[in-house]
């Protein structure tokens, strides 16, 4: 969106204007279409005649009006009432009053929003032959930005160059003005010289560049990558957004410059990236939490991964939610406040398996229990059996197996099989553990089927041992 001048500056510039009364020339190429170039002599001051002058004062004057808060309230009946007159009479005006004149219509008309009346008016300007140069410059200018309102941008910048041309200084706004014209046009090359430009100049004048001006850049490295090469088009973009992230830390230049990171296979600073988001409270959307738990998890962070997860389970947000009316089948959409990071099974058993690697066997039993009950089959629930068997807990490893082969869709049944087997030798469950290994043993696969029988034989020398164990317990109590 292109800035317009502010009124106050305006106002100010009029005033100026027009009771400057130096007399320092200046020399401006001019031509037409039919016409040899010819030199027009332009004034860098002139006077107004008596008469225009007190007409013009009380104008400024009603312009800087302003309401009992100290605000402008400019009073416009008073101005267009003037310059009524003035226009009504203006084959009587000298050539300079007459520019004043249309430079103050071309204000009213601007403010008032009709664009094309303004841009008559600035025409009139720039063609009065005793114009000053301030204030054709001025005009020029203006009549640029309007055309650029207007979406005439072939207009509009050949406006801007002819006041390039004609000006002492070119500022960073006003190439930055020409490169927001050549990108609108789609000149992108030409757009991102400019904006460059208007860059390094800002930073030769002091300020720091615009915002949008980078955006530019990076938008135009885009648009150009077939032409400068994917790869390298990555690694120009990089270098703008990891600026945007110092100069304007905002949450989608974070996700630009992690995403770049993604593309150019940098998944280390990808994920540094999205962790500093995530630690300047930035990230407000599932896929982004779930990005960096992955990434974090990818990088051997699952301590972190856990607890990014955590985070935006505890992170409350607005969303839409499309609810059916049941009588009429109406869809309508009803915003809904919830957790950012929703308990879905997928979710938990991510966060679960977080919490596994980072050896948080106690944080990850409860997660992977939620899981479990949602889960329609049953690899979540032989998970919980083999946590629990883990940490000793050999009745709920018993219970959860058993869930699981009840919910079915298991993977490696044989091998869920020998583990039950093994949950219940671990209780002397002898028999129960010889049935579970006798089903793992029918298993085609040649080292379960091994490893099946040499737990059956081991399941019943250890029957044999226990039970002697006890004979000789209940020999001694007897003897004593």
């Amino acid at each position: 969106m292109i800035k317009l001048i502010k009124k106050s500056k305006i106002i100010y510039l009029f005033a100026v204007l027009a009771f400057s009364f130096s007399y320092t020339s200046n020399y401006v190429e001019a031509q037409s279409a039919d016409k040899p170039k010819k030199q027009i002599k332009y004034k860098k001051a002139r006077a107004l005649q008596s008469s225009t002058a007190k007409k013009m004062a009380k104008v400024y004057e009603a312009l800087e009006v302003v309401d009992d808060k100290g605000e402008p309230a400019p009073d416009m009946e008073t101005v267009v009432e003037i310059l009524t007159e003035l226009k009504s009479d203006q084959e009587n005006l000298k050539s300079y009053d007459r520019s004043v004149m249309w430079n103050s219509w071309g204000y009213v008309y601007f403010v008032e929003g009709k664009y094309d009346q303004a841009m008559r008016a600035y025409d009139n300007v720039i063609n009065e032959p005793e114009v000053t140069l301030p204030i054709r410059n001025a005009a020029l200018f203006t009549l640029a930005q309007l055309n650029l309102v207007k979406e005439n941008y072939a207009k509009g910048i050949s406006l801007i160059l002819q006041w390039m041309d004609e000006v002492e200084t070119v500022t960073a706004q006003a190439w930055s003005l020409l490169g927001q014209a050549y990108f609108q046009q789609g000149n992108f090359k030409k757009a991102m010289s400019s904006m460059k430009t208007a860059i390094s100049m800002s930073e030769e004048e002091g300020y720091k560049p615009k915002e949008n001006w980078y955006v530019i850049v990076a938008a135009c490295i885009g648009e150009l990558k077939k032409e400068i090469g994917e790869k390298n088009a990555l690694l120009q973009q990089l270098d703008i957004y990891e600026i945007l992230v110092n100069l304007y830390p905002k949450k989608l230049y974070f996700i630009q410059l992690g995403g770049t990171y993604g593309q150019l296979g940098r998944e280390r600073d990808y994920m540094i990236t999205l962790k500093a988001a995530h630690s300047k409270d930035l990230l407000d959307k599932e896929s982004e939490y779930l990005a960096l738990a992955q990434l974090l998890l990818l990088n051997k962070n699952p301590f972190w991964a856990a607890q990014v997860l955590v985070s935006g389970q505890k992170k409350i947000t607005t969303y839409q939610e499309t609810v059916k009316d049941k009588a009429t089948g109406k869809e309508t959409k009803v915003d809904k406040t919830g957790p950012v990071v929703k308990s879905n099974e997928k979710n938990l058993k991510l966060l679960a398996d977080s919490w596994r690697m980072a050896q948080e066997i106690e944080k990850a039993i409860p997660v992977l229990e939620q899981a479990a009950a949602l889960s329609k089959d049953g690899k979540s629930y032989v998970l919980l059996g083999n946590l629990y068997l883990s940490e000793d807990k050999l009745n709920e490893a018993v219970d959860a197996i058993k869930k699981g082969l009840r919910k079915g869709k298991i993977d490696k049944l044989s091998q869920v099989h020998l583990t039950l087997g093994q949950a219940y030798f671990e209780l002397q469950k002898f028999d129960a553990a010889k049935k579970e290994f006798r089903i793992a043993a029918r298993d085609k696969d040649k080292q379960i089927k091994t490893t099946a029988n040499n737990w059956i034989k081991y399941t019943e020398n250890e029957e044999i041992r226990v039970k002697n164990l006890a004979l000789r317990r209940d020999y001694i109590q007897s003897q004593s």
